[in-house]
């Protein structure tokens, strides 16, 4: 095998690959990428047999043929190559020369017969959405993340759920990690043919691969296929295995109660308070409390192992006082991914969750729980 391709086409895809392959499996060789070289481009793959890769780049091909090459250290020597044009060339017993002009690296490969093939996806049925919302979605999503050594799928994973019947079609989105829940919805126009797909749960760790190769522009295709999820781009492709397990009843806990009260804040000011209120926080007492009362909301915290603290932000709110204990990171986190320069909490009192979205964004919604101190 032996080709010649543009670092600019190599360098950014084989950054991104980094995480499948820096990710330990009970097979050495998913620690490689797998090249294949035929006809006037090159195809990259690289997995961690959940997470798949797939993606074509234009090279000048001698000779067809497939290598599997340690993908960190093909980064590391394609990021720091002095020259624009790189020929990679098999020898011979799989070792692979790396070079140009001055420029030589001899590198132990392996036995790209022994790479896991991906999930053959071909004939999925699939919808389009815009690349940059996707994108957008998923970072909304994966924030929410619970213990690091948790198996329940609803909390490793993202429910996904696609729904026709809704005024307008949507494409959700939904996380939770106990604690806290968020909703974000791709809103379609109306009349557009959407795919029946049972609702899923995708890893959020795939996911987070997945907004890797999003682009700002451009749409992407979706789909579900053999228990795999699939987004579809035109040289690139990227198959998740989905999760077993049942996703929680969130519809009753989203919709706002009757007798929420409708407060508005500004973000940057929210943000700024709890930000200082938290600076008192630990690991044993971690909550504060948010205190409504006329025209104002009070957020102290009070840890006798570290002191106590106190802010007034006045606000528009004409109600009963409320008061109750919030985890600050939830709300700072949440704060973190909002667009709109305003946002709106609905509080019922201190012992119901509390829901916060952005003013004007009605795709985005936040579910927070009280705490009990």
């Amino acid at each position: 095998m032996k080709f010649t391709i543009k670092k600019a086409d190599i360098q950014d895809v084989l950054a991104k690959v980094q995480g499948l392959a820096g990710r330990k499996t009970n097979l050495a060789i998913t620690t490689n990428v797998l090249i294949r070289s035929e006809g006037s481009d090159i195809g990259i793959t690289a997995t961690d047999l959940e997470t798949g890769f797939e993606g074509h780049y234009p090279a000048h091909v001698e000779t067809s043929g497939s290598i599997a090459i340690n993908a960190k250290k093909l980064f590391e020597i394609i990021k720091e190559f002095p020259t624009d044009e790189i020929s990679l060339h098999e020898t011979e017993n799989q070792w692979i020369e790396i070079s140009n002009q001055n420029v030589e690296f001899h590198i132990m490969g392996m036995n790209p017969d022994e790479f896991p093939d991906n999930p053959a996806v071909d004939d999925a049925e699939l919808f389009e959405v815009d690349s940059g919302a996707l994108g957008k979605m998923i970072e909304k999503t994966i924030f929410v993340t619970g213990a690091g050594d948790d198996r329940r799928a609803h909390i490793t994973g993202a429910l996904m759920e696609v729904l026709p019947s809704e005024t307008p079609p949507l494409f959700r989105m939904v996380a939770t990690d106990g604690s806290r829940l968020t909703k974000v919805d791709y809103l379609f126009e109306e009349g557009v043919s959407l795919p029946q797909i049972e609702a899923t749960i995708i890893p959020k760790k795939g996911l987070s691969e997945i907004a890797k190769f999003l682009e700002p522009g451009g749409n992407v295709q979706l789909g579900i296929k053999n228990n795999n999820f699939i987004v579809k781009k035109a040289n690139e492709i990227i198959i998740v295995r989905l999760l077993e397990g049942e996703f929680p009843q969130y519809q009753d806990i989203i919709v706002k109660p009757d007798t929420a009260h409708d407060i508005p804040i500004p973000k940057i000011a929210f943000l700024k308070t709890l930000r200082r209120m938290s600076i008192l926080s630990s690991e044993n007492y971690k909550g504060v409390i948010f205190k409504f009362d006329t025209d104002r909301l009070e957020i102290r915290a009070n840890n006798p192992e570290l002191g106590e603290s106190k802010e007034d932000l006045p606000i528009e709110f004409s109600g009963e006082m409320i008061e109750g204990a919030f985890n600050p990171r939830y709300f700072i986190e949440t704060l973190g991914v909002i667009d709109d320069d305003k946002v709106m909490i609905h509080v019922v009192d201190g012992e119901r969750p509390c829901l916060l979205k952005g003013a004007e964004d009605q795709s985005f919604l936040s579910v927070i729980m009280p705490m009990r101190i």
